[in-house]
């Protein structure tokens, strides 16, 4: 199952800054995140963890997310 968030991740670094927090809960290969999209889009591809989870690691990292 795929889910899908909108994020203000702009570069690089805010794709890395987003991946530390997520390294902790997901494999590598789980996410990826869209630089190219306007919204920015961050696919999560596993179950776990929960769609509140990824947004509570998403803005620790210092950035804005919101369920697509």
């Amino acid at each position: 199952m795929e889910r899908k968030f909108k994020t203000t991740a702009k570069c690089a670094g805010g794709v890395k800054a987003i991946g530390e927090k997520l390294s902790k809960e997901l494999a590598a290969g789980q996410w990826s995140i869209d630089l190219t999209s306007p919204d920015r889009v961050l696919t999560v591809a596993a179950d776990t963890p929960s769609d509140a989870r990824i947004e509570e690691l998403v803005r620790e990292a210092g950035f804005k997310i919101e369920k697509l």
